[in-house]
């Protein structure tokens, strides 16, 4: 919207130098006469061929001519009759011979051979000699003379046709001058034309058919060279653009963003010339925006130095490729074209990595002086509905879609929200909507039916996952086959499902995971198996120290905490990341320690800090549809669900399948806030509230924790006492 606010750029086209024919001439003209130009200068070339042949061979033109040769012509016949007769006159012949004149002698009106001569008299032979340097000083006058004569004719003949020329070429190109009078620049050019074209118009006038002597195409290729002098390379023509250019680039390569010159095979050999001049991105987008990708640029070879090169100069110069990689002297040399100003917006468009990596290059920080981040989201308000509606309309118009119903509308909106992980929330990731959009149209095509409605786009989405998802339907069936162990029902001690997130390329789902607690007397604490064998990520391993903390919060306050606890994830055999599996880790060891067993049907998910206050997660809605997933595949009973944070419940955007199974009562989902409610959900017993003499309510989860960690204080003290008892014996 703000560039259709700004002024059309000008047009630039490059032009032959008449005074540096390596160095073509850039113009600047503006928006739409640079096409205009190109056509004028086409039909002053058309005009010219056309009218000089009838200039020439018209009767003022030739009776002109003529009367100059003639006059040429007569001259010299009467100045080599004179001489003629001066030379008969003291005994000699005129003889013309390559060279000039040649004086042969006469004896009684023959002339006489070499051998005739050198049998004379001395006497006479020096006469004749004598006779002959007087004639040869006259020969040479007469030719100086005769030469005098021709160059005096030549000159007429140069003149009659300059003015002939002129008669046409003249008025043809004080027309266009005219034209073009509000443009200095163009104005020159012209004149340089009209000038040229004085001293090249016998080669417009080559014959048309090949010469038998000529090489098999030279002839053309010579006359095409010359009328090429005067055409015009429109390299950025913004006549039908409104408002400023805004150009992206999908192929950032030093030639397709700085321009390039070509060249063409005559006779063989590679030759160019300005008419060859290719436009780059920057070139078009002179005068208004140009949008890169960033790791384009730096994928190829010499774009970030030529674009950085181009900024700090402001110029746009084209230069050969080779220079670029030293190639000097190897690849023959080019034209350069005269460099044009660069008056536009450079926009870079990449990843936040992608940001930081060309920061630490300090020209960068110089030349891009403005940083915007752009939201993967919007607020899912009316308006913004509305403009996903509008999306919707114009992908259908622009690609001929079928129409999308008021139900499609809706479920596009829901798959928005569902992409941003947000009931309040809408992706602005419009590519992926699109490709839903057309899988969509496709399967209401298959009905054949004339608009697409909820079900087609329902379908759309879970084909795709479909084609994606062979390893998720692998990992269910070994659930249900009891390969993987996941229980859904009953009731264990020390055991809770965890529920991980796994991303294979586009498809995301979620798997459950058993977890499971060892505790026994000792003092080494909690410890984390999976970071024992170094599977456990960094932020894994700080949310199992966090359990440790929640443990001295609220039971060490009046006894030492003494103890030696095992987590493990089971069956787990690659990396484990994340603090998501945090709450269900400590409702683990809460059930072990107290000897409470823990619901089967339950899965878990949150984080958890050192107050027992649980935290939001990631994925939450993969992992309550993989856990749904595993309960439907061994059998569901109606008391099966998923704990999830509180603090998730505006992210819930899951499938129609679990939002039925919800509805109906047949799953579950419980948000939670504390420790204490999600260890009530999973055991049925209450947590527990601190009393004021320090104990926890009678026969409640944490009074049956703090129950055990005395026994292991004490049975760890008597072991210590009886350790040194034996030693002291």
């Amino acid at each position: 919207e703000l560039a259709r606010t700004r002024p059309t750029p000008d047009d630039w086209c490059y032009v032959f130098n008449f005074t540096q024919p390596d160095r073509p001439q850039a113009l600047r003209l503006p928006a739409g006469r640079g096409r205009a130009l190109v056509a004028d200068m086409r039909r002053l070339l058309e005009a010219v061929q056309r009218q000089l042949p009838r200039v020439f061979e018209s009767d003022a033109y030739t009776k002109q001519r003529d009367h100059i040769l003639n006059e040429l012509q007569r001259r010299r016949g009467e100045m080599l009759a004179a001489l003629e007769q001066r030379a008969r006159a003291e005994g000699f012949a005129l003889q013309a011979v390559p060279g000039g004149l040649l004086l042969i002698p006469l004896l009684h009106g023959q002339p006489l051979s070499d051998e005739a001569l050198a049998a004379l008299p001395p006497e006479i032979r020096r006469r004749i000699d004598q006779r002959r340097q007087h004639l040869e000083e006259e020969v040479r006058a007469v030719l100086k003379e005769l030469r005098n004569l021709e160059r005096t004719a030549h000159e007429r003949l140069h003149d009659l046709d300059r003015q002939a020329v002129l008669s046409v070429v003249g008025d043809l190109i004080e027309d266009l001058v005219e034209r073009y009078r509000d443009l200095p620049a163009v104005v020159r050019y012209l004149e340089a034309v009209r000038e040229d074209l004085l001293q090249t118009w016998p080669q417009l006038r080559l014959p048309a058919e090949e010469p038998a002597m000529a090489p098999l195409g030279l002839h053309f290729w010579q006359r095409e060279r010359v009328l090429r002098r005067y055409q015009v390379n429109l390299i950025v023509d913004n006549a039908e653009v409104q408002g400023a250019p805004v150009v992206m680039e999908i192929h950032p390569s030093y030639a397709n963003l700085i321009g390039y010159v070509e060249r063409e095979v005559v006779l063989g050999v590679p030759v160019t010339d300005f008419t060859l001049i290719r436009a780059g991105a920057l070139h078009r987008a002179n005068g208004g925006y140009l949008v890169l990708t960033a790791e384009d640029v730096l994928r190829q070879p010499g774009a970030w130095d030529g674009l950085k090169r181009t900024l700090r100069t402001n110029q746009i110069t084209i230069e050969e490729v080779s220079d670029l990689f030293g190639l000097i002297g190897i690849v023959p040399r080019g034209l350069r074209p005269e460099p044009i100003p660069l008056e536009a917006k450079i926009i870079l468009v990449g990843a936040p990595l992608t940001f930081y990596l060309y920061w630490l290059d300090p020209d960068f920080r110089e030349l891009f002086k403005v940083r915007a981040d752009f939201a993967l989201t919007m607020d899912r308000t009316p308006e913004n509905e509305r403009a996903y509606a509008q999306f919707a309309a114009m992908l259908c118009q622009k690609e001929n879609l079928l129409p999308f119903d008021c139900t499609a509308l809706a479920a596009l909106v829901e798959h928005g929200s569902r992409l941003a992980e947000d009931q309040r929330k809408l992706s602005t990731h419009f590519g992926a909507l699109a490709d839903v959009m057309r899988e969509a149209d496709y399967w209401a095509r298959q009905e054949r039916v004339a608009t697409v409605s909820r079900v087609h786009v329902r379908r759309a989405l879970e084909e795709k996952i479909y084609r994606s998802n062979l390893i998720e339907e692998r990992i269910q069936e070994l659930i249900a086959r009891g390969i993987i162990l996941v229980d859904v029902s009953g009731a264990v001690v020390g055991q809770v499902n965890g529920l991980a997130v796994s991303t294979l390329a586009d498809l995301t789902f979620g798997r459950p995971t058993r977890i499971t607690a060892t505790i026994g007397a000792g003092r080494e604490g909690v410890i984390d198996i999976e970071r024992e064998v170094r599977l456990g990520g960094p932020i894994h391993s700080k949310g199992v120290l966090i359990l440790g903390g929640f443990l001295v919060d609220r039971f060490a306050q009046d006894k030492p905490l003494t103890l030696h606890a095992r987590l493990v994830f089971e069956q787990s055999y690659e990396e484990v990341e994340g603090d998501s599996a945090s709450s269900a880790e400590l409702y683990a060891l809460l059930s072990r320690l107290a000897d409470v067993p823990i619901r089967q049907g339950l899965a878990v998910t949150g984080s958890v800090n050192q107050r027992g206050e649980v935290q939001a997660i990631g994925g939450v809605n993969e992992k309550i549809e993989g856990f749904f997933a595993a309960c439907k595949a061994k059998g569901l009973t109606g008391d099966q669900g998923v704990i999830i944070p509180a603090s998730n419940v505006d992210n819930l955007m899951l499938n129609e399948e679990v939002v039925d199974a919800v509805a109906q009562g047949r799953f579950h989902i419980y948000p939670v806030r504390t420790i204490e409610e999600g260890i009530s959900l999973l055991t049925g017993l209450p947590a527990g509230r601190r009393l004021p003499d320090g104990t926890f309510e009678p026969e409640t989860v944490f009074w049956r924790v703090d129950r055990r960690l005395r026994e292991l204080a004490r049975s760890l003290r008597a072991v210590a006492r009886e350790e040194r008892e034996g030693e002291g014996n």
